[in-house]
């Protein structure tokens, strides 16, 4: 996947990518991080900017893990979970069954071209 929008770059295309993967996110020129959850509890731009800013932003859990990824630090595995730990937090956020992959899919990678806000645009490194 990275290699193809690397070529499509590199033929002078914009690129939007709507990810979750941070191995994806990290290649962004720029990055939207939406929420602070998903659905009608997100939608606000938490964080914007390089992964180097996104990883620094202060309530950010995107940038919390996204910054784990470009220290080089492994992350859990989703099966490194319990169903017991998921269902304690369900519990705990009154239903809403928050992941780990919850956690970090609200980055929405937007990598810029031109380096502008307007202009949204990827190159992928």
């Amino acid at each position: 996947l990275l290699g193809v929008l690397g070529r499509l770059v590199e033929a002078g295309n914009t690129v939007v990518v709507i990810e979750h993967n941070l191995d994806v996110i990290k290649t962004a020129d720029w990055i939207v991080d939406l929420g602070p959850e998903g659905g009608d509890r997100g939608g606000r731009i938490i964080a914007e900017g390089t992964p180097e800013t996104v990883a620094a932003a202060a309530g950010s859990a995107t940038g919390e893990y996204l910054a784990r990824v470009l220290r080089g630090e492994p992350l859990v595995p989703l099966s490194d979970v319990s169903f017991a730990e998921e269902a304690g937090r369900a519990e705990r956020t009154n239903g809403h069954r928050p992941s780990l992959a919850d956690d970090h899919a609200r980055a929405t990678a937007v990598p810029v071209r031109a380096r502008t806000r307007a202009a949204a645009a990827s190159r992928v490194r």
